[in-house]
């Protein structure tokens, strides 16, 4: 039976994991070449996921007549809807005496 592919959050978990240990530098030569041998392999799936999710953007992204419609996302484009800017005017009665 095929194993289930695991997502490619926990691949990335997984990858900071095995950095974590390599970095730390106190595992035997075999056990740390194992661990490299598995980030590799994850860093690998991990990459070609990304490429396969910005093939599926870029196909959404196509326009009516099948041309690719790209279009740079900014950062800030990413981020929540800003609240707009309140602009606040303070108006004094005249009849009332100023503050200032």
């Amino acid at each position: 039976m095929a194993e289930k592919q695991k997502t490619f959050e926990a691949n990335l978990q997984e990858l900071e994991r095995i950095v974590r240990n390599l970095e730390n530098g106190d595992l035997p030569l075999e056990e740390s070449l194992k661990l490299f041998e598995d980030g590799v392999k994850l860093s690998r799936e991990c990459q070609e996921r990304l490429n396969q999710a910005e093939r599926r953007i870029e196909v959404l992204m196509k326009d009516t007549d099948g041309n690719p419609a790209l279009e740079i996302i900014k950062t800030g484009d990413l981020r929540e809807e800003k609240e707009p800017k309140i602009k606040r005017r303070i108006v004094f009665d005249t009849d009332d005496e100023s503050p200032f």
